[in-house]
């Protein structure tokens, strides 16, 4: 018997594909494991004119494995009222309380959830509400971003390490149980490989994080803010990024082990609801082997 079909069209961007043809209240395992393929090949996939329930969206992350719980919000709020793993991202306010996290500010570049020892793999992101303009979300190719790296910035980043911090979500907001600090050396955190190779593709990807508060282990404040200036500027290079203008039933899975993302800010008044799930990293980044050429690469 032949396996329903459906199209995958790239974006004329450095990642992204949306796939049509694709039921996502209605995947098995031969159609997650053809899907599988095209993700790990265009990174970020979307899948529009979608209309499933939380039900639908929990099973079919948990395609990819273990899903995360939603972290503590700001006001204290976590997730979708029976529905632990659902992460409510929102502006809206009901009853003088905020029903979801990161408001209507902009949200800079970041990986999610990078200040853990085990970062999750992926994110699921389905849109229920959305602003007439702005609100939109940019993703840019960490792989990508290695390969513009000139060769001499490439051997002298090889073998370093990035604190990556867990004080500031990507908005700005300080996390919730957690004191302000500015000093990256002192604040809370995990230390990372800055090259890391994909765990599934063995593609070699940088893996920066967010940039505040960033810092390389082992160099000075002044030396580490310096080089992260400096790759950071190749690797947001308009060339390298996507950015989608959202629409009510779009659903968004993007690798968070080889991606950046962010969002732009919205006005306040406009309704913007978004729904996530995250899947478990089984595994702390891999520093990327010291002789690429081992590996073809």
């Amino acid at each position: 018997m032949s396996l329903p079909a459906f199209d995958v069209i790239p974006t004329d961007a450095a990642l992204g594909a949306e796939v049509q043809g694709v039921d996502l209240s209605q995947i098995d395992a031969d159609m997650f494991k053809r899907l599988h393929q095209v993700w790990l090949e265009y990174e970020v996939l979307l899948f529009r004119d979608q209309n499933i329930s939380h039900s639908d969206q929990i099973a079919f992350s948990k395609f990819f494995g273990e899903l995360e719980q939603a972290p503590i919000q700001e006001n204290g709020r976590r997730f979708v009222e029976g529905h632990p793993e659902i992460y409510v991202v929102s502006n809206v306010i009901e009853n003088n309380i905020a029903i979801g996290s990161m408001g209507a500010v902009e949200a800079v570049w970041h990986t999610d959830m990078s200040y853990l020892p085990s970062p999750p793999m992926a994110s699921i992101l389905y849109s229920l509400e959305t602003p007439a303009s702005g609100g939109e979300t940019a993703f840019c190719t960490m792989t990508g971003a290695y390969a513009a790296l000139p060769d001499k910035l490439r051997q002298r980043i090889k073998g370093l390490r990035v604190k990556h911090d867990g004080t500031y979500n990507s908005g700005g907001y300080v996390r919730a149980g957690v004191t302000p600090n500015d000093d990256p050396r002192t604040a809370p955190g995990m230390v990372h490989p800055l090259v890391c190779m994909h765990p599934e593709s063995g593609r070699i990807t940088l893996y920066l994080g967010r940039r505040r508060n960033a810092y390389i282990d082992g160099l000075s404040l002044a030396a580490s803010d310096a080089l992260l200036d400096e790759i950071w500027a190749i690797a947001t290079r308009d060339e390298l990024t996507w950015q989608l203008q959202w629409r009510p039933g779009d659903v968004v899975l993007w690798d968070n082990r080889s991606t950046m993302h962010r969002r732009n800010a919205f006005e306040i008044n406009a309704r913007r609801i978004m729904h996530r799930t995250q899947i478990k990293g089984n595994a702390p980044p891999m520093h990327a082997p010291e002789n690429m050429s081992e590996h073809g690469l």
